[in-house]
């Protein structure tokens, strides 16, 4: 029973009449979300195996404490749960609705391996956190002293923001700099709200604005502020830009009207749903109602772009990918959704060019699985001859992401970088070759996921303080 509860979750979208709004979607699938969370948490807590060795626990970036807040939810000790998920992650809400369980926790659960469902470990987490906030449970941000010392942190997305309340919370003054007018990164502008609510994500920025961080929005490292003069204004800086240079596909018609890159898709998405002013949605040109889309792509982002136009009434929606299912590498849930909710995948197609200017259709190569690459993915080959052209109004490119070059944005060509460019970081302590300057999150990792963004938040935080605890005590002596 609880496992066809949780197909009706996954495949909220095949059962809806084709006429129904994208608004009555959504919100039929957070309410889908909402019941099944209510009626089952403590249920599927109680299938927790306690096992000797919770893969479930090792496999999480954060090594959350998942047996014992499950056992603890499954004797009705809510609050007590929360308090321990919240012990070792900072964002339990956010973390239980986006992580990609099915390549974490959940797709090690003993009990899945064995053959009987996986624990619905996101969705507890997600609930007992969503529970605390409406019981009261979490608590404001407030320092037991203050401390004279200050940080600031460029980027103000999971990594930056994970830092600022573990360093609030210790009494530092903590300033946080961001080019956006909201906080939040890719959590506000990049993740859909069919799959992470903004109100959570301003909540918790509410939290640590009330808390005593202070934010500094609209404001370009680079451009509005100097990195230089946030280092002199500062005692440490932690960099948590976050990587936005999207990869461009070179070919024939590149430039023609009608491709887009997705983060463009996917900010103007989520801004409409702020209530904000966006001509580009309204004009048509990052709007899929009534559209044929092509998205290129196979990661999570890819996986944004087509549900996202499957609810903005898209008349057909296709995602091409160069390898296969197998060899894809975004969350295989997400394709289950997207799959049900009406998207078709292209499997094992590479385009070369476009067609048309507006653009009328996305020329594409057949592919082939060959020997593995480095990585151990088979790598795909070209078939000759097997040319054809897939029909779009819309194409969407979401084909990952790179680094800015901040040496050279930052006027900063001491910053050391890696080969990929992304800021070269000390593995235990996340401090840059720049004295007391650190980098977290995917501008020192690379694009990745926001529970890792989150592990690398803390662990700088936790290496300043140390390092403040050490020179106390140091001077002391």
């Amino acid at each position: 029973m609880a496992e066809q509860k949780m197909l009706k979750f996954v495949t909220v979208g095949k059962d809806m009449p084709e006429k129904r709004s994208a608004d009555t979607r959504r919100q039929d699938f957070h309410e889908i979300y909402g019941e099944y969370a209510r009626e089952k948490a403590a249920e599927q807590a109680g299938r927790c195996s306690q096992c000797g060795v919770p893969y479930c626990q090792t496999h999480c970036p954060l090594h959350n404490n998942i047996p014992d807040w499950l056992r603890l939810t499954a004797e009705g000790r809510l609050q007590e749960a929360y308090e321990l998920s919240q012990a070792t992650n900072t964002f339990p809400e956010i973390c239980g609705r986006i992580c990609p369980q099915d390549r974490l926790c959940e797709g090690n659960c003993v009990i899945e391996q064995s053959g009987h469902g996986t624990v619905t470990i996101g969705a507890v987490e997600k609930y007992i956190t969503d529970t605390a906030w409406e019981e009261g449970w979490v608590k404001p941000i407030a320092p037991k002293s203050e401390r004279p010392e200050s940080v600031g942190i460029i980027g103000a997305g999971p990594g930056g923001l994970a830092a600022a309340d573990r360093l609030r919370r210790a009494g530092l003054q903590v300033t946080v700099y961001d080019r956006y007018d909201r906080a939040g990164g890719l959590m506000t502008y990049g993740i859909p709200g069919f799959k992470l609510e903004k109100d959570v994500v301003m909540r918790r920025n509410d939290q640590l604005e009330q808390g005593g961080v202070a934010f500094r929005l609209n404001c370009n490292v680079g451009e509005e502020i100097g990195f230089a003069e946030i280092r002199e204004a500062h005692d440490f800086v932690v960099i948590a830009t976050g990587v936005y240079k999207s990869r461009d596909l070179p070919g024939p018609g590149s430039g023609a009207a009608g491709l887009v890159r997705a983060i463009d898709f996917l900010t103007a998405s989520n801004r409409k749903s702020f209530g904000d002013d966006v001509p580009e949605f309204d004009s048509g040109e990052l709007n899929a109602e009534g559209k044929r889309v092509v998205v290129i792509g196979g990661g999570d982002t890819a996986m944004d772009c087509v549900r996202t136009a499957v609810r903005q009434g898209a008349t057909s929606v296709k995602c091409l990918y160069r390898r296969d299912r197998a060899n894809m590498p975004g969350s295989q849930r997400e394709v289950a959704n997207a799959e049900e909710e009406g998207v078709e995948f292209v499997w094992l197609t590479a385009p070369n060019g476009f067609a048309g200017d507006p653009v009328t259709g996305t020329m594409v190569q057949r592919m082939r699985l060959g020997q593995p690459d480095a990585t151990g993915r088979q790598s795909p080959e070209l078939i000759e001859g097997a040319d054809y052209v897939e029909e779009a109004d819309l194409v969407i490119k979401a084909l990952g992401f790179e680094p800015e070059d901040l040496p050279a944005l930052w006027d900063q060509p001491e910053l050391e970088v890696t080969r990929w460019g992304t800021v070269k970081t000390s593995f235990q302590t996340h401090e840059t070759n720049l004295p007391g300057v650190y980098a977290v999150g995917d501008i020192a990792r690379g694009a990745s996921l926001v529970v890792w963004a989150i592990r690398d938040g803390r662990e700088a935080a936790d290496a300043i303080l140390e390092r403040l605890a050490t020179s106390a005590s140091v001077a002391a002596e």
